[in-house]
């Protein structure tokens, strides 16, 4: 029920490859490249023997060379973890990034950013089948993978250690997400899934109305922005009362209350086929689906800019998320002898609808008397997000020449129409909330826009010498093209001659308020301020030319490694409009790896590793235009003057493959930065209202350990048929790291620009010597513990999660003197989750029945600042609700 509201309170089926690599088989465990290791103590398979004479020699010794591998992640010659479709299905999550936070140090933070070794997001990079992916974020380069439902992702896999064949832009590590490929049979799964939150579903909510279609997140019209705001945002210009009573009012407007909040859903479809044509098997893959989540937040937002924790915003905020999603994936395939060509095209639109209500105080007013709060705010927000993205791969095989090539183009898009905000300040003497359009307290209306192509082209050639020891060459170029253009215009509602409102009108409601004869009558009109919060509109293009070289062999007997370097070219651009300042980075780097893999026992090995990768700031850092979070609740803006980090690796390894796919792993990493780039919080001058500003520190270092057990337990011991065919599954993580930021008083640039040319300051005013990196948690482990039967589908998981604090924002520089404020930190906390999986058969068919429950522990979400004497100024701080949900597919 609705009523108004004003002035309220690998691996499966599929086989993958890295790029650069042929892949060598269709088998699930295919390894990438050279492999030339000893057999698997648990594997069954019979092993690839290679029988040579060194020398020429035919009466010498014969050498007996295992290489079949059936564990991939020991196989690949880097440190990898591999997510198969199991792995995914057995996490239950409905998204690739909830799966991917349960691998061994990864972490996700706000809306589906994965942090790898608690690097941020700028460290890491994301890829599909290979090829790169550009962002419908403006805050990020880097894809948000809570896009990616996991009915379109075949596999995942995770490389912590470079390879010269990956882009340089590799810190933490990289992600490539492997689609669906050409099946071995015909298929038909349909599924669904209805879910509850406890803190949301059936609850008090504020949405409002929009377009008829919005629970497909798709706008039947009624944000359709008219020409004119295009243009006199562009120009500067104000729009007139008559353009303004012109445009879309009430449905994008209103804020509405439902006091009965609708429960989550989705639904999946997806078909497969093949056919053998001559010598050709030849296939196809489709699949779409559809989901529809809420999420209120009752947050309490407060900001100090105050040594002495004194507030200077105190506002309690409910905000409700309405989130769409659609995908569809539909990918053509043939396969020839050892060839294969793929055509995959993908498709992902993501829309949030947002109702976000306010009340509260700041410093400037105050509290009236009785505790009455003197200001309310409410918002209405439709964030659009889009990405296409279509590639062409073909793997060859010619004799000991391996081929692969690539090419892709993708597209992504975000659209924010009709950001409307109304400020309402309380009048003591007519007691009530009124609406001053001509003052600080007043309305406003945003439009952004953001459009980015990346075209992207890969060759690469290896070649296995004939040798009596494996030896794989391998070469290849690359060039990616990424154009960007944003644009965020913003206007302010003001009465005629910048004059007051009559009071009556003023305490209308915004639909009223806005009406056109309330428009007409009294003059008003939106004054453009585009320009008063950065730059309205910037280009920004990103050009890499890359070439690489690399060698693998075994160099003596259990003894392999793997040595390259890449080079790398790239010009950055981003060009604002108006007199902000622009950026232009051109630099080359010669990035080397190295990588040594000792296989000191049958089921044992250890791993050397050592490399110069880098991390170029992002379009959203470097561009000077405000832009709103809304997953943090946040304003963000660029640094035009920030620099390029480079980054020092090394890692050592121990693994013991005790029996097939069980494994234990022991690990040691240490990462030196130079220049990192880290988020900043301040005050606009003139403002109380905190921002996250960019900032370049001297240099950083990390250090950790890691270690990752998997185990699988036989119950038919036990007796009885229930156990005869049941396991119990063991796996279980946990990642240590340690940064420290060096700050003196080297002179970098402010975060806070406003003209063409930097503002300096030592760096130990911007930051704290020795404090951590931003995003960066000392502890996480995931465990993962259950039942499952090897032979049909039934397991019972209990899965465990725990992140510790980690620094979201550099504090801001305070009043007081200039002192610099108590970093803002998080609390993920303990998350506990349990997903059951149970297929049973009916009418011949299996149907596949899903339970969740999920964040059984209740955890909050909590952002603030500790200060002297146990103060706490809570940033964003809101409960997390439990989720319950039953899902039921069926496979013809």
């Amino acid at each position: 029920m609705k009523k108004t509201v004003f002035l309220t309170t690998l691996l499966a089926s599929s086989a993958w490859a890295l790029p650069g690599q042929a892949q060598t088989s269709a088998t699930p465990a295919s390894p990438p490249a050279s492999t030339t290791i000893a057999p698997d103590a648990g594997a069954t398979a019979e092993p690839d023997v290679d029988v040579s004479a060194p020398g020429g020699d035919m009466g010498a010794e014969i050498v007996v060379v295992g290489r079949n591998i059936p564990d991939a992640v020991r196989a690949t010659p880097q440190v990898v973890n591999v997510l198969s479709t199991a792995d995914i299905a057995r996490t239950g999550e409905g998204d690739i990034a909830g799966a991917l936070q349960r691998v061994t140090g990864l972490s996700v933070v706000g809306n589906g950013f994965v942090y790898v070794r608690g690097l941020g997001d700028r460290y890491s990079s994301s890829l599909l089948n290979g090829s790169p992916l550009p962002s419908p974020e403006p805050l990020r380069r880097v894809v948000p993978l809570d896009i990616f439902p996991t009915n379109v992702i075949a596999s995942a896999l995770v490389q912590k250690s470079y390879s010269v064949n990956y882009p340089g832009e590799f810190g933490g590590g990289v992600i490539n997400l492997t689609t669906r490929a050409v099946p071995k049979e015909t298929f038909l799964q349909i599924g669904g899934t209805i879910s509850a939150d406890t803190v949301t579903t059936s609850e008090l909510g504020y949405v409002y109305d929009g377009g008829r279609y919005d629970w497909t997140g798709f706008d039947s019209g009624e944000r359709k922005v008219p020409r004119f705001i295009k243009a006199a945002g562009a120009d500067g210009a104000s729009i007139t009362p008559a353009q303004l009573a012109a445009m879309s009012n009430a449905p994008t407007t209103l804020l509405q209350e439902n006091a009965q909040l609708p429960a989550n859903y989705s639904g999946e479809l997806s078909f497969g086929t093949s056919k053998d044509l001559g010598g050709t098997r030849v296939g196809v893959i489709a699949a779409a689906g559809i989901s529809n989540t809420w999420r209120t937040r009752d947050a309490i937002q407060q900001v100090t800019d105050s040594p002495d924790a004194i507030l200077l915003r105190d506002f309690h905020t409910v905000l409700t998320d309405n989130r769409a999603v659609v995908n569809g994936l539909l990918g053509l395939g043939a396969e020839f002898g050892e060839n294969r060509v793929r055509f995959t095209n993908l498709y992902v639109h993501d829309t949030l609808k947002q109702g976000r209500l306010s009340r509260g105080s700041t410093a400037n007013i105050g509290t009236l008397p009785g505790g009455i709060d003197p200001f309310i705010t409410q918002n209405t927000n439709w964030f659009e997000r889009q990405l296409i993205d279509s590639q062409l791969v073909g793997e060859f095989k010619l004799g000991d020449v391996s081929l692969d090539l690539r090419g892709a183009y993708a597209n992504t898009q975000r659209n924010a129409p009709y950001e409307r905000a109304f400020t309402y300040q309380y009048n003591e003497r007519l007691q009530r909330y009124t609406d001053n359009l001509s003052g600080l307290q007043s309305a406003s209306v945003a439009f952004s826009e953001l459009d980015e192509d990346l075209w992207s082209g890969q060759a690469n050639v290896s070649w296995k010498v004939p040798a009596a020891r494996e030896i794989l060459l391998s070469a290849g170029y690359a060039y990616n093209d990424t154009d960007r253009d944003s644009t965020r215009y913003t206007f302010q509602y003001s009465a005629a001659n910048n004059g007051a409102l009559d009071p009556v009108v003023a305490q209308l409601r915004p639909d009223y308020l806005l009406s056109d004869y309330t428009v007409l009558t009294n003059g008003i009109y939106l004054r453009n301020t585009s320009t008063g919060q950065g730059a309205a509109a910037y280009r920004a293009s990103l050009r890499v030319h890359a070439g690489y070289a690399q060698a693998e062999a075994e160099i003596a007997d259990g003894l392999r490694g793997t040595l390259g370097v890449r080079y790398e070219d790239a010009v950055e651009e981003v060009t604002p409009s108006g007199n902000a300042a622009a950026t232009r980075l051109a630099n080359d780097y010669w990035l080397p790896a190295a990588t040594v893999t000792w296989n000191f026992a049958e089921d044992m090995q250890l791993r050397l590793h050592a490399s110069k990768t880098l991390a170029r700031p992002q379009f959203r850092e470097l561009a000077p235009q405000l832009y709103q979070d809304f997953e943090s609740d946040r304003l963000f803006f660029g640094n035009a003057f920030l620099k390029d980090s480079q980054l020092y690796n090394g890692e050592a390894r121990f693994e013991w493959y005790f029996a097939r796919d069980q494994r234990l792993s022991l690990a040691g990493f240490y990462k030196k930065i130079d220049d990192p780039i880290e988020a900043v919080a301040f005050f606009p001058a003139g403002t109380d209202t905190l921002q996250t500003g960019f900032a370049n520190a001297p240099s950083a270092r990390l250090f950790g350990g890691e270690i990752e057990f998997q185990k699988y337990v036989p119950l038919a011991g036990l007796g009885g048929d229930f156990f005869a065919t049941r396991r119990l599954v063991l796996i279980a993580n946990y990642t240590y790291t340690d940064s420290k930021i060096k700050a003196d008083d080297t002179l970098i640039a402010s975060p806070l620009q406003s003209g063409t040319e930097p503002v300096l300051r030592p760096a130990n005013i911007l930051f704290k010597d020795g404090a951590p990196l931003t995003g960066q948690s000392d502890h996480l482990v995931n465990l993962q513990f259950g039942i499952e039967d090897t032979e049909r589908l039934s397991q019972l998981t209990v899965l465990f999660n725990y992140a510790s604090d980690r620094v979201t924002n550099r504090g801001p520089v305070g009043g007081g003197g200039g002192v610099r404020l108590p970093d803002l930190i998080e609390r993920p906390g303990i998350r506990l989750d349990v997903v059951g999986r149970q297929g049973i058969l009916v009418a011949g068919k299996t149907i596949e029945l899903k339970a969740e429950a999920r964040n059984l522990t209740g955890t909050r979400y909590r952002e603030s600042q500790t200060f002297a004497e146990g103060q706490r100024v809570d940033i964003n701080s809101y409960r997390l609700g439990r989720i319950f949900s039953l899902g039921a597919s069926i496979t013809f």
